[in-house]
């Protein structure tokens, strides 16, 4: 297993993306201008890309927020996203921010939750799926 934190976005991470938010659960808008600007956690196994996410500075001071993390379903239940998790909290430490926060898919709640993150504010919909803003003190 490799992880990697990169400054830009690969094709890798793309098709990451392409797989699970827009062939799987049918998200459209999965490209932004973020993506010019964020850093990327790209995780491969045997040389293959299975996960990735990204995070970049939020709009409050000292927070930095991560978003767009996936893993292909070849390599769900193996606890790649608590790796990819803790790759981007301690790249985000390294950068010197004090905060984290996400907008988390509610089914993906319990998960963040056990890693630290805490619920902020009213469920809402991105794209119609339920989503909850959380965040963890570094």
């Amino acid at each position: 297993m490799i992880i990697q934190i990169l400054d830009h976005i690969t094709d890798e991470i793309k098709q990451i993306r392409i797989d699970v938010f827009m062939k799987e659960q049918g998200f459209e808008d999965e490209f932004d201008e973020i993506d010019e600007t964020a850093k990327f956690v790209l995780l491969s196994i045997d040389g293959k890309p299975a996960g990735t996410c990204r995070y970049f500075p939020s709009n409050e001071e000292g927070d930095a927020h991560i978003g767009r993390m996936a893993v292909r379903k070849l390599y769900r239940g193996q606890h790649l996203g608590t790796k990819i998790m803790m790759a981007a909290e301690n790249g985000i430490r390294r950068d010197g921010f004090k905060t984290c926060s996400l907008s988390a898919q509610v089914q993906a709640k319990a998960f963040y939750e056990s890693l630290g993150y805490k619920a902020e504010g009213e469920e809402y919909l991105d794209e119609g799926c339920p989503h909850v803003m959380m965040r963890k003190v570094l």
